[in-house]
């Protein structure tokens, strides 16, 4: 019930008590009647104005929880927002660099079997040998016996499973390969092996020089002894005896 009810009837109690005290004479039963009913139904009014102040309160508490709880499901909603965002972002991202290592890996594929095909050297009439150590190995060795030898690369590749050197053509070499006044031109070749072994292929194209500068042709024996000496160094260089 509203207040300025409440004071009426607090009001109405007040003025019957006033009459009784101001020495009228009405009907104290009816008077005293009346007055236990006023006082009822005051009490009856507090209380139902207590219940609903104590609703209105229940309902302002349920309304801040239930607009804390909406805050809290919308942060949690922007915060798994944006994980998903974050998550999507880093899935194509994997997924951008996956294409990526795909094309390479095609790429290095394709270098790959361009670089072996091109590797198929003819070395008919040359010399080889098998030497108990790796290719990468052999490829140094075949490096430093070169340049030793005043022999500088004209080609130079090499992948994992194969290596080729060319050579510039030199004249007057050093006496442990060839005599001064011959002129030479290497093409060595490397090919890996099973057990961690390789093969050494080596071919000359040997002239000798006579006077005036006019190229001699070379003997077929000339020219592979020269490429044993080659190879003879490479296995000095590699710690590896030769044939017995």
């Amino acid at each position: 019930m509203p207040a300025f009810r409440l004071r009426r009837l607090r009001s109405l109690f007040f003025l019957t008590g006033l009459i009784a005290a101001t020495g009228c004479q009405p009907d104290h039963s009816s008077l005293k009647e009346e007055n236990e009913r006023l006082r009822d139904q005051v009490a009856k009014q507090e209380a139902i104005v207590s219940s609903i102040q104590d609703g209105s309160k229940f309902l302002q508490d349920q309304t801040t929880l239930l607009t804390q709880e909406a805050r809290e499901a919308k942060k949690e909603a922007v915060r798994l927002e944006a994980e998903r965002q974050a998550m999507a972002a880093k899935l194509q991202a994997q997924l951008l660099e996956n294409r990526k290592l795909s094309k390479d890996n095609q790429l290095i594929a394709a270098t790959k079997s361009q670089s072996d095909q091109s590797f198929r050297v003819d070395e008919k009439g040359g010399q080889s040998e098998e030497v108990p150590q790796p290719l990468a190995a052999v490829s140094k060795a075949v490096e430093e016996t070169l340049g030793k030898n005043g022999y500088t690369l004209r080609v130079s590749v090499r992948t994992d499973q194969k290596a080729v050197y060319v050579t510039d053509r030199k004249l007057s070499s050093p006496s442990t390969l060839e005599l001064s006044g011959f002129r030479n031109q290497y093409l060595v070749s490397i090919q890996t092996l099973p057990s961690n072994h390789a093969r050494v292929s080596v071919r000359a194209d040997f002239e000798k020089i006579g006077q005036g500068g006019r190229v001699l042709v070379a003997g077929n024996e000339e020219i592979a002894e020269i490429e044993r000496r080659l190879i003879g160094e490479i296995r000095q260089a590699l710690d590896v005896p030769g044939k017995v």
